[in-house]
């Protein structure tokens, strides 16, 4: 199956280095190029693809705008944020719009390609530098009150759901709980369905939000 990519960013050279990339890659092809955010939300309508990698900075609607309009229109096409700018707020209003993912421009060519892939598959991905960010940006709220209770699951599902707010993977999160990867694999996917989450992404903020994940002092 071939991953029909949307390419939006202000600055035609940024495109046109992304769309030779992306059509050399296997598996991939540019459905189309948009310069601003109101131009990547129409033509995400108009051609359906499977991601778009959007920009922050762009005149007029910004990505996190776009980004937002995108993702509450329906359950595709998913948002890779892909920018120069990997400020705090940056990071976690994109994520808060619904982004499946957070790239930074200077990571390498095939990092940014594996993203793309593996956000297309349904799973969510951020930046190794950008992971610092968002804990940042949770720890320098207020410390939170205890952890409120997260309707609709189990105990085991609340502690999974805690180390995938801690930035585990479900290899790690087997091991620390002392289960198979396939049954960790299966809690995360029943976690996303009850919260409804759309990706691993959008369980970190859950986690966060609702106390599961401590914040430093």
């Amino acid at each position: 199956m071939t991953v029909r990519v949307l390419l939006a960013d202000d600055q035609p050279l940024v495109r046109t280095a992304l769309s030779m990339v992306i059509a050399e890659a296997e598996g991939l092809e540019v459905a189309g190029e948009a310069g601003d955010g109101a131009e990547a939300v129409r033509l995400a309508a108009q051609l359906a693809p499977d991601v778009v990698v959007m920009d922050i900075r762009m005149p007029g609607m910004d990505g996190i705008e776009a980004t937002g309009r995108i993702t509450a229109a329906g359950s595709t096409p998913r948002v890779v944020v892909l920018t120069t700018f990997d400020d705090d707020d940056y990071v976690y209003g994109a994520l808060r719009a619904g982004a499946s993912g957070f790239l930074v421009k200077d990571m390498a060519l095939d990092d940014i390609l594996g993203a793309v892939r593996v956000v297309a598959a349904g799973d969510g991905l951020i930046a190794p530098s950008v992971t610092g960010r968002l804990i940042k940006e949770f720890a320098g709220r207020p410390v939170a009150p205890p952890p409120v209770e997260v309707g609709g699951i189990t105990g085991r599902e609340r502690e999974v759901l805690a180390l995938v707010g801690g930035g585990l993977t479900n290899t790690e999160i087997a091991e620390r709980l002392s289960i198979s990867v396939a049954t960790a694999k299966t809690y995360v996917t029943r976690l996303l369905a009850k919260l409804g989450a759309r990706d691993r992404v959008q369980l970190v903020i859950i986690a966060y939000e609702t106390g599961l994940v401590a914040r430093s002092r």
